[in-house]
């Protein structure tokens, strides 16, 4: 949970009952737990327009494939499979010293 452990979390609940005071902290929690729920709704609802707006193609979208860092993984492992490709076709040999390249009359 955003790289924060137990020890931290108790000390940011001992300096948040020191700050608030024992009365006000349950309040607190209360109103976090409502901004937590909203924002999830929000990006729920922002999640659900976008599916519905790019169509039924994309119904399956997940909002973590765009991630940057999976998009550019992506990239890369389809470029390193093209060189694979590349490497088992075969081989083009130079021409001979008196070879004449191929002419194609119809590509000209």
């Amino acid at each position: 949970m955003f790289g924060v452990g137990l020890p931290e979390l108790a000390v940011i609940a001992f300096v948040a009952v020191l700050v608030f005071g024992p009365e006000k902290l349950p309040d607190f929690a209360r109103q976090a737990g409502r901004m937590v729920r909203q924002v999830r709704a929000f990006a729920n609802q922002a999640r659900d327009e976008l599916r519905e707006e790019l169509g039924p193609e994309y119904a399956d979208l997940d909002l973590r494939d765009l991630d940057p860092r999976k998009i550019v993984k992506r990239h890369i492992m389809e470029a390193m499979n093209d060189l694979d490709e590349e490497e088992r076709r075969p081989q083009v040999l130079p021409l001979a010293q008196d070879e004449r390249p191929p002419f194609d009359v119809d590509a000209t």
